[in-house]
């Protein structure tokens, strides 16, 4: 089959790139964009932790959240076909479900448990990964049918993916932690407990507004970033996972919360519930996420390091042994990647976002 033209897209991705949007918009219009080139019924766009490919939220287009919980299980307990955990570590981080299943789609238990439910037969699938590191995933669909993803069109994903990973990168720091709603609150980490069965059994008060700042209730849908730590929990009780899992998440205040999920040992040999710590991150979590997110080269990276310790400008150039002349300029880089125009801002962007909006 002939191969697509990458270019006219990638330009106009480049243009929602640098558009300056918050996460949700951003997506939207990348959906516009690609679907023009590479068309779909249904989209599914997650953002992940950078650091532990946990995902954190989601933007779905023509797709129900009714069956978030049961997908979330799939991704991390029961699938092992096109998961985007193996699509990230690939060189190629791009996969059309057929394809990958040997012309077998229903060898993923995904395919068969829910895709008659969402009404799509085709998926094709994208870790969006950039400088080695995956910032967000991709999930496009198509209704029953012949029109099959073809592997020109995988290609054309597979060419934009970094940008798009570019795109998510960006966005994830564009939000501000709001004043009236970042300020420190009474009640400290919360805690819940969920049952085999994915219901809410215990929690402590200060977990039912942590919750709702990630946008889920107690007594509801819980959001999809502690839907799939409680799934990556028990993929860890299984040996699916190495470690207990933790994640970054933005809350919807613009503030940083820390994740951490464990199951609980059942010593009567029933089914282990799961308990879920959400707190307040820390300046060591949030920190590294930001700066990562500004894209920064390594030695951009280590001035940015001493610039947050308070270094002056000869301090640097002693540390790094680099010339004062040579410092100013990987200062201005980062001035203009962070989009500020002095130390003082690049230290609000970094390090103050999350918490000087509760010292005014």
């Amino acid at each position: 089959m002939a191969s697509i033209p990458v270019e006219p897209v990638r330009r106009r991705l480049e243009s929602v790139v640098r558009a300056g949007l918050d996460p949700a918009a951003y997506v939207e219009a990348a959906l516009d964009v690609l679907g023009r080139t590479v068309p779909f019924d249904a989209a599914c766009h997650g953002t992940l932790d950078p650091a532990t490919g946990l995902l954190t939220g989601s933007v779905k287009r023509h797709l129900t959240s009714a069956y978030d919980e049961d997908f979330l299980v799939h991704e991390y307990v029961l699938d092992d076909v096109n998961l985007f955990a193996d699509l990230a570590g690939r060189p190629r981080p791009v996969g059309v479900l057929a394809e990958e299943a040997g012309g077998d789609p229903r060898r993923s238990s995904r395919y068969r448990e829910l895709f008659e439910i969402y009404g799509v037969e085709h998926e094709l699938r994208a870790a969006l990964v950039v400088a080695g590191v995956a910032w967000a995933t991709l999930a496009l669909y198509r209704e029953s049918g012949p029109a099959a993803f073809t592997p020109a069109e995988a290609d054309v994903v597979a060419a934009v993916a970094p940008l798009l990973a570019v795109g998510t990168r960006a966005a994830a720091v564009t939000a501000r932690a709001q004043a009236e709603l970042g300020r420190a609150e009474p009640g400290g980490p919360g805690v819940l407990v969920v049952d085999a069965a994915g219901r809410v059994v215990q929690s402590t008060a200060a977990a039912e507004r942590l919750v709702a700042d990630l946008g889920g209730a107690l007594g509801g849908a819980l959001p999809v970033a502690l839907g799939a730590i409680i799934a990556a929990a028990r993929g860890f009780a299984s040996g699916r996972l190495a470690t207990e899992p933790r994640a970054r998440v933005r809350a919807r205040t613009g503030r940083w919360l820390a994740l951490h999920a464990a199951p609980l040992q059942h010593h009567e040999g029933g089914a282990p519930q799961v308990v879920v710590t959400i707190e307040e991150a820390g300046p060591p979590d949030v920190v590294p996420l930001i700066v990562d997110a500004l894209g920064l080269s390594p030695r951009e990276r280590d001035v940015v390091g001493a610039v947050l310790r308070g270094a002056s400008t000869s301090e640097i150039a002693a540390e790094l042994h680099l010339s004062g002349y040579t410092i100013q300029d990987h200062l201005k880089s980062v001035f203009e990647k962070a989009g500020v125009s002095s130390r003082r801002e690049l230290v609000a962007k970094v390090f103050f976002d999350q918490y000087a909006p509760r010292l005014g």
